[in-house]
């Protein structure tokens, strides 16, 4: 998680699908069934964001449509039916590909689905962020907009480099492994917003708005400024912010290598600087509960050389990732859902296609 910080991030959509089945209407309203809720109304002419709505789905439909409007193209009305086998709240961007399917069916019913995958990516990030109040990076709708393995650099957050690049996991042997640990997501907005907020800071003190282009020789020579302006954990998450980047690089190089034992290691990197500098595998407000925590710990454990395991998503509560040998499946799976419930583990593979249309 750099791109809040014009990093650079490798992303990739999984077999998990959001569906829609829609019908274009000329009544000038949206309005969306998703699964077993309540229907939800949206007036196309009333697009102002409104903060009681925050937190919310009507927030999200609202900020897509007026994200699509500012961006030139048009919208209207239509009632959609969704499903989804997207897991809400356990760090698999159930947010993100919501905003997509929104986006994608604005563009398929009155744009000829000409608003390309980034577009509907960042437009989706500015409904999370202004109309949603999470502030939330372009990673996520990016990998679910797009589709298949993304390497993806935001130096510039307008126009991001996006490189497609090959994995074929079931070549090397291994399967990915996505485990729901159950922790709760409420009341975690603060400990998500305190990294890019504190990131920030501490890029402030090289005059600089987000921490893109500080160098690590930079950072130790001003690391009693950053301290005292910023604090130890902003330095801390500055560091990771730096070196990640790196990281990234490496493991695109290692896959393209096809070296991915390597890509197994700098992932194993990742994830131990992520708990120990970025800080986001539990939060400091309630160390009773460490679900992600203990499921690092069990899978590293169990798994011993069998695999590769790191948080995923945004952390403190949520999934885990493992890339862990199709041998050792069987034994990881039943470990995993005997800690965290039946179900808990899910073995994925890396889906092809981003938001479509289907006829």
């Amino acid at each position: 998680h750099t791109d809040h910080q014009n990093g650079e991030v490798l992303a990739a959509s999984v077999n998990l699908d959001a569906i829609a089945i829609v019908e274009a209407t000329d009544d000038g309203f949206v309005k969306v069934v998703s699964g077993d809720y309540p229907m939800i109304t949206v007036d196309v002419n009333d697009l102002e964001k409104k903060d009681e709505e925050e937190g919310t789905t009507l927030s999200l439909i609202k900020g897509v449509l007026a994200g699509i409007k500012d961006h030139g193209g048009k919208v209207g009305g239509f009632k959609a039916y969704i499903t989804s086998d997207v897991l809400i709240g356990a760090g698999l961007s159930s947010s993100a590909a919501f905003e997509t399917i929104i986006g994608t069916i604005i563009s398929g019913l009155y744009n000829d689905m000409t608003i390309s995958p980034v577009d509907i990516a960042i437009i989706g990030q500015y409904a999370e962020n202004v109309y949603f109040g999470k502030p939330c990076g372009l990673m996520d709708q990016t990998a679910s907009s797009v589709g298949n393995l993304v390497h993806i650099d935001f130096a510039d957050k307008k126009n991001p480099i996006i490189e497609g690049v090959s994995c074929d996991l079931g070549k090397y042997g291994y399967s990915l492994c996505i485990t729901d640990t159950k922790g709760s997501h409420a009341d975690l907005t603060p400990d998500y917003a305190a990294v890019p907020a504190e990131m920030r800071a501490a890029a402030a003190v090289f005059g600089k708005e987000v921490l893109h282009g500080v160098t690590m020789e930079e950072l130790i020579e001003k690391s009693a400024e950053v301290r005292a302006v910023a604090g130890d954990r902003a330095l801390l998450r500055a560091i990771h912010f730096v070196n990640e980047n790196v990281r990234v690089q490496k493991e695109v190089a290692a896959l393209k290598a096809e070296d991915f034992a390597e890509f197994l290691k700098v992932l194993k990197a990742s994830g131990d600087s992520s708990y120990k500098f970025l800080q986001n595998v539990y939060t400091n407000h309630d160390v009773q509960h460490q679900n992600v925590s203990i499921a690092l710990a069990i899978s590293e454990t169990v798994l011993g050389d069998n695999g590769a395991c790191r948080v995923h998503g945004g952390g403190f509560a949520g999934t885990i990732q493992a890339f862990v040998k199709n041998e050792a499946v069987a034994e990881y799976k039943a470990t995993m859902d005997k800690v965290f419930g039946e179900g808990a583990c899910q073995i994925l593979k890396i889906r092809k296609y981003g938001g479509m249309k289907v006829m």
